[in-house]
C-alpha cells in the first residue's frame, strides 16, 4: 500500500535525546518529499519548536501539537482547529494547585506560562515560549489549551481530586520525572490527525505513524501503518504491528525506508 503522508512524534521520535535530528533523518524525510510523500509533525508540545522544525525541514502541513489540541497552518498563520480545557474545568484546578503550591504549567494564546520561582523541571521549561506570571489568575482570563502538572506530588493530588472529570489526562514519565497533561476530552493526537487527512483526502491506510509514547498510541493503531519507537515503553510496543529502532539509532529513517521505499529496516515485536 502506498504511503502518502508519514506523522511523526518529536521527542523520542524524530528527535534524539539532544533535541536534534541527525542526518540520517533528516535525509529520509527530504527523499520522501522528494518523492510527493507529505509529511507532518505531531507532537505533546506547544507550537514554537514544531514550526521552527517544519520550516528548517521544508515541510508545508500544518502542524498538530499541544497533543492533538491545536493545529496551526504557521504558512498562513492561521489556527485550524483548537480544542481547549473548558475554563469551567481549568480554573478549579488551577486554584486548588496554588492553593496547595502545587507545580504546574498552563498554556494560554500559544504561550507557557508559570509562577515566578517556580521549579524548572525540564530543559523544554525555558525560552521565549516560556512568561512568568505572580498569579495564573492574571493571565486565565480565556480557555487554556492544556494544563500541565509537574512532578510526582502535583500529579497524585491531581488525580485525587479531578481523576474522574470529563477530561483527557495524558500520564508521561521521562526517568523518575512524572507529568500529567490535562486537556478537552476531545483533543488527542489521533482526531487531529484522521481531521487533517480527511481535509487532504487521504485515506488512513495511506498513512505511516511514528511514535514512541503513550498518548500515540491511539494515532499508531489508526495509521494504516503504525510504528513503535526501538525506546518506546513496553505498552507501547505491544500496541502496534511493528517496531524500529531506537530514536538514538535513526529509527524514523529506518520506518521510512522500509514502509515507503521498500526496505526491511522495521520489524515485527517480539
Amino acid at each position: 500500500m502506498r504511503i502518502e503522508l508519514i506523522a511523526l512524534d518529536l521527542d523520542g521520535t524524530l528527535l534524539g535525546p539532544d533535541e536534534q535530528i541527525s542526518p540520517r533523518n533528516r535525509a529520509a524525510i527530504r527523499r520522501s518529499l522528494d518523492a510527493g510523500v507529505r509529511v507532518v509533525l505531531v507532537t505533546g508540545r506547544g507550537v514554537d519548536l514544531p514550526i521552527k522544525i517544519s520550516k528548517e525541514l521544508n515541510l508545508n502541513l500544518p502542524v498538530i501539537c499541544c497533543h492533538g489540541a491545536l493545529t496551526k497552518d504557521f504558512g498562513a498563520s492561521r489556527t485550524l482547529t483548537h480544542l481547549p480545557l473548558p475554563l469551567q474545568y481549568a480554573k478549579p484546578m488551577v486554584e486548588f494547585a496554588e492553593h496547595n503550591g502545587l507545580s504546574l504549567a498552563i498554556y494560554v494564546e500559544e504561550l507557557f506560562w508559570r509562577l515566578e520561582g517556580s521549579r524548572v523541571y525540564m530543559d523544554d521549561m525555558t525560552g521565549p515560549g516560556w512568561k512568568e506570571a505572580k498569579s495564573f489568575g492574571d493571565v486565565l482570563h480565556t480557555a487554556p489549551t492544556f494544563i500541565r502538572f509537574l512532578g510526582h506530588e502535583s500529579v497524585e493530588a491531581m488525580r485525587r481530586e479531578f481523576g474522574d472529570w470529563p477530561l483527557n489526562l495524558h500520564y508521561e514519565t521521562w526517568g523518575e520525572f512524572v507529568e500529567c497533561a490535562v486537556l478537552n476530552r476531545d483533543a488527542n493526537k489521533k482526531h487531529a490527525l484522521s481531521r487533517l487527512c480527511a481535509d487532504f483526502q487521504i485515506l488512513p491506510e495511506h498513512v505511516l505513524a511514528v511514535g514512541d509514547s503513550r498518548n500515540d498510541v491511539p494515532m499508531l493503531r489508526w495509521a494504516g501503518t503504525g510504528v513503535a519507537m526501538g525506546n518506546s515503553l513496553p505498552e507501547v510496543k505491544e500496541s502496534v504491528r511493528y517496531v524500529t529502532a531506537s530514536n538514538v539509532d535513526d529509527g524514523v529513517a529506518l520506518a521510512i525506508d522500509r514502509f515507503v521505499f521498500g526496505g526491511t529496516s522495521a520489524k515485527r515485536p517480539a
